[in-house]
């Protein structure tokens, strides 16, 4: 009886998974998605071999990645002064971050006796 049962539901998942699995992708689909990637790689490729703005107001270029790495290997070589020149950038970089509200109700604890 077991053995019935486990034939019969091997079949069902066999007949589902038939009619569930999806097409076979069309070769306009294929056409659209290559055309897609090459967009895609052409626009990363042009951000890392150009200058550009970042963030105007607050001063962030963009560099060629050659450059960057030509200046981080000169910046290093006294890692002091590279840590707190790192530091420096990424505080001029990137916004402040938000206070946290101020509690309006002190935290319960356990009440003095």
């Amino acid at each position: 009886m077991i053995v019935i049962l486990f034939l019969l539901m091997a079949g069902a998942v066999g007949v589902m998974y038939r009619h569930a699995a999806p097409g076979p992708v069309e070769a306009t689909r294929w056409a659209e998605r290559a055309t897609n990637l090459a967009q895609l790689n052409r626009r990363a490729r042009e951000q890392l071999e150009s200058f550009g703005w970042v963030s105007q107001e607050r001063g962030v270029v963009r560099l060629p990645i050659t450059r960057a790495m030509e200046l981080v290997v000169s910046e290093w070589q006294d890692p002091a002064a590279g840590r707190s020149n790192l530091i420096a950038r990424m505080q001029k970089a990137l916004p402040p971050m938000p206070q946290a509200p101020a509690a309006t109700n002190p935290p319960a604890g356990p009440k003095a006796k």
